[in-house]
């Protein structure tokens, strides 16, 4: 295809008549500098509430424009400690997350029973009250979890408090100081604290 074909001047970034168009509309402007008769070839923000709109300057005068440009001025160093903080957000409003109120907000059950399944777990984590239920109920339990709570001596229904309740017993009975220093009961003793600590991980106790 030959360089300058009508379709590859289309297929240009930007094609020769736009080009064209946008260098005679920039050279066509006077400068803007009061008392300069040059031609206006070069664009300077008119300043902050007046965002997407220029003033044409010659070379000269853009320098000295520039050189003088303050988007802040007028505004004091509060103001200005403001907007800098809001441009981070882009000047939209903004709220924060993970807050303690959303998290105990009271769990309405008819619009849970309405739900598809998956959001029924929440009502098997947290009571009416909004508050997370201190028992395991409704968990389903994985094999080392069961196996853990079968080490102390428990069924799969038992509450945080029966947990450390079990353990602290358990330690007292199988501790050689509680044994005349008899070390017999010592690989029980690392099994309940094996199974103590997997509870406690995960998130039983």
């Amino acid at each position: 295809m030959a360089s300058n074909s009508d379709i590859f001047d289309k297929i240009r970034i930007k094609p020769k008549k736009v080009l064209k168009a946008e260098e005679e509309a920039r050279l066509a402007g006077q400068c803007n500098w009061e008392g300069c008769d040059e031609p206006g070839a070069h664009k300077a923000p008119m300043g902050r509430n007046r965002e997407g709109t220029y003033l044409n300057f010659c070379l000269n005068h853009v320098r000295m424009y520039n050189k003088n440009y303050n988007y802040f001025s007028g505004l004091n160093d509060d103001e200005i400690a403001s907007f800098q903080k809001e441009n981070i957000t882009g000047h939209r409003p903004t709220w924060p997350t993970g807050s303690k109120r959303a998290r105990t907000a009271p769990v309405d059950e008819a619009v849970l029973r309405e739900t598809p399944t998956w959001h029924k777990q929440v009502r098997n984590k947290y009571g009416p009250d909004g508050k997370r239920k201190t028992d395991n109920m409704g968990r389903k339990l994985r094999r080392l979890e069961a196996k853990a709570l079968h080490d102390l001596g428990l069924d799969d229904m038992a509450s945080s408090a029966q947990i450390k309740t079990q353990y602290k017993l358990l330690v007292k009975q199988n501790h050689p100081d509680a044994n005349g220093g008899d070390r017999s009961s010592e690989d029980r003793l690392r099994q309940i604290i094996q199974a103590y600590k997997h509870l406690r991980q995960a998130g039983f106790c």
